[in-house]
């Protein structure tokens, strides 16, 4: 990306930037353009709105971030489009008008335990390919507590059947192995079955789990849309995303007493401060406890 790299050499040559400071930088462009391509099918950065800023602030909020680093991230950006501002001749900066969430922990979504049983119930049994297809992806995304990209990753070759375990390719191509259960053993076989019987006429091609007509993998857009059009059914959740999903999964194994390191593991978190934000759901049931339960806490 031309721009991308005039501002780097800007850092580098003329504000005399350390190799370490424009590293970080090009890190963080990375992330963001990635984000976008992913998302919004753009890399240019002279497309690129305001909401679509908010949108990645979302993402890194929901994805746990630090406010430090979501601030550094915007900070990097703001940086950038300062420079095509007053070096490239843009005449508008998108990310004048984010606003950076305060620091402080912030509590993930996700559905009641309760509250999932129910809505699981209430979805379509899946007699169609597409329907055993949603069914499925719900599933994943709540079973495993995979991301998205993860999900839109995986090929029927990643899926062990005799060792009730799923291959995922996480960030920075690294590898895990996240067991399943029955329930989820027989969405597979469903949705496989139905698929091979409805799409004989498919593009050959890599034999990705989720694809379209063409032989390619599923839009990141589709499953976002998928998850939406089912989560409409909990309109009590602030956030219909599929990063719901995985807060559920992974605050779910929590209130069920897994250990943290255990939880990191199976969602591919690189640090454990990032799995901590999930604590907080045994905590308050620990403080609702001793609250109706401690003999000095009972009303006389």
């Amino acid at each position: 990306m031309r721009e991308v790299g005039r501002f780097l050499d800007y850092l580098r040559w003329e504000k005399r930037r350390s190799p370490h400071t424009v590293e970080a930088y090009r890190r963080d462009m990375d992330a963001f353009f990635m984000y976008l391509q992913e998302t919004y099918t753009i890399s240019d950065p002279r497309e690129v709105t305001s909401v679509m800023v908010r949108s990645w602030v979302v993402h890194l909020v929901e994805e746990a971030r630090a406010p430090a680093t979501i601030q550094r991230k915007i900070s990097s950006i703001r940086a950038l489009y300062r420079f095509l501002r007053l070096r490239e001749g843009l005449d508008r900066d998108p990310v004048r008008s984010v606003v950076l969430p305060r620091k402080g922990i912030r509590v993930p979504v996700f559905i009641p335990r309760e509250q999932a049983a129910v809505w699981w119930e209430a979805l379509p049994e899946g007699h169609s390919s597409e329907e055993a297809r949603d069914r499925l992806i719900l599933a994943l995304l709540y079973h495993t507590g995979m991301r998205r990209a993860e999900l839109i990753g995986l090929r029927v070759g990643d899926i062990d059947m005799t060792g009730m375990r799923l291959k995922i390719l996480g960030k920075r191509s690294k590898e895990r192995m996240v067991p399943f259960s029955d329930r989820l053993a027989a969405e597979f076989r469903h949705y496989l079955a139905l698929r091979a019987t409805e799409e004989k006429d498919l593009t050959a091609g890599e034999d990705w789990l989720f694809r379209r007509k063409d032989g390619r993998p599923l839009d990141p857009r589709k499953v976002y849309t998928i998850v939406r059009r089912h989560l409409d059914m909990l309109p009590q959740l602030e956030k219909r995303s599929p990063h719901v999903l995985r807060h559920t999964f992974a605050t779910h194994l929590s209130e069920e007493g897994a250990d943290i390191q255990a939880i990191r593991e199976l969602l591919g978190h690189s640090s454990l401060a990032s799995t901590q934000v999930y604590t907080h759901t045994r905590i308050e049931r620990l403080k609702e406890v001793y609250r109706s339960s401690h003999p000095r806490n009972r009303k006389p």
